[in-house]
């Protein structure tokens, strides 16, 4: 069973090969790794992350998913302000679950940070601008990294059609009603549009305002939680950086994208992108509702995010069933 928190015992162990623990505290905010920032004796400050991994609290795409954080981390490294990878602990042997241990960023959390309009549109091209240089860095394969998943596969349709049976496979087994046969029948109708995508590319997959740190000027300065990452289409990342349909975000990325070099208009203004990004945006919107009942999420504030997800999802598929499929490549 995955601990709650690490104590202080399983930190020194764990830490051991990099130092003394000077101090400790819990992250809070997360819903998903236990994670706490440690103060190092000499000063150095890093960040400890376990990762569940009970498979019965983890859809399919998350398995190996801690590894896969630090490989991404380590492809990124010089491209993008991702942290250094300083310590990895697969073996379970101190806490069970996979630990990965980076230097801590600098910065504050944007979302944490209370912007108005223009501050946040400022932002959001930032945002876009990084997408763009993520988008250079090539993958080795379509899908997702570890092959725990089952779903990386030498061609991007086979990928995304394994990520789609993935999640609703998911959402059976945890009795998350979803409409299966609405989802398999837009997948048949539009999929032969995935195959306009033949060159993967790191798509980070979660670049929400959680995951990116920005200085007083609103530059980004930090990218974490690459645990998500896809190799693929980068029209993806549109999906994970607006995951609840704000109005007006994906407008302002795509400018930062194409002021950077980047290539998300040009492939949303090609044949087959608006239907490629509707296939992206169902497959997302499947995982939230499914990992409600996965996780076993609490509180309040689940009722309305509930029906908020499932209003997402439905929305997503009448737009696809209103689409009539692209030319055939």
């Amino acid at each position: 069973m995955t601990p709650t928190s690490l104590t202080s015992a399983q930190l020194t162990a764990v830490l051991e090969p990099l130092g003394e623990v000077a101090h400790s505290e819990p992250l809070t905010g997360g819903m998903f790794a236990v994670t706490s920032a440690v103060t190092l004796v000499g000063g150095a400050r890093v960040i400890v992350k376990a990762t569940p991994t009970d498979v019965r609290k983890l859809c399919r795409y998350e398995h190996g998913i801690a590894a896969s954080e630090a490989l991404v981390y380590e492809m990124l490294a010089g491209r993008a302000p991702v942290p250094e990878v300083l310590l990895t602990d697969f073996t379970r042997s101190v806490v069970d679950a996979d630990i990965v241990v980076t230097r801590q960023l600098s910065g504050r959390v944007w979302n944490d940070l209370e912007l108005d309009a223009a501050a946040t549109a400022r932002a959001r091209r930032a945002l876009g601008a990084l997408m763009a240089e993520l988008h250079r860095v090539p993958a080795p394969a379509f899908g997702y990294p570890a092959h725990e998943t089952g779903m990386r596969c030498h061609d991007w349709r086979t990928a995304v059609t394994a990520m789609f049976d993935g999640i609703l496979r998911d959402a059976a087994e945890s009795g998350t009603i979803v409409p299966e046969p609405r989802v398999r029948a837009v997948l048949a109708r539009h999929g032969h549009a995935l195959d306009a995508v033949t060159a993967p590319v790191v798509v980070h997959n979660d670049l929400w305002p959680a995951n990116i740190f920005l200085d007083e000027d609103l530059r980004i300065v930090g990218l974490i939680d690459t645990e998500r990452t896809v190799w693929g289409d980068p029209l993806f990342d549109l999906v994970g950086a607006n995951q609840m349909a704000e109005e007006g975000a994906e407008e302002q990325i795509i400018e930062g994208d194409t002021d950077a070099g980047g290539v998300l208009a040009a492939e949303l203004a090609s044949p087959t992108g608006p239907i490629r990004l509707a296939l992206y945006r169902l497959y997302y919107r499947l995982i939230l509702v499914t990992e409600i009942d996965i996780r076993g999420f609490e509180g309040e504030w689940l009722t309305q995010y509930r029906a908020s997800v499932a209003r997402l999802l439905d929305d997503a598929l009448h737009d696809l069933e209103a689409e009539a499929p692209p030319g055939r490549l």
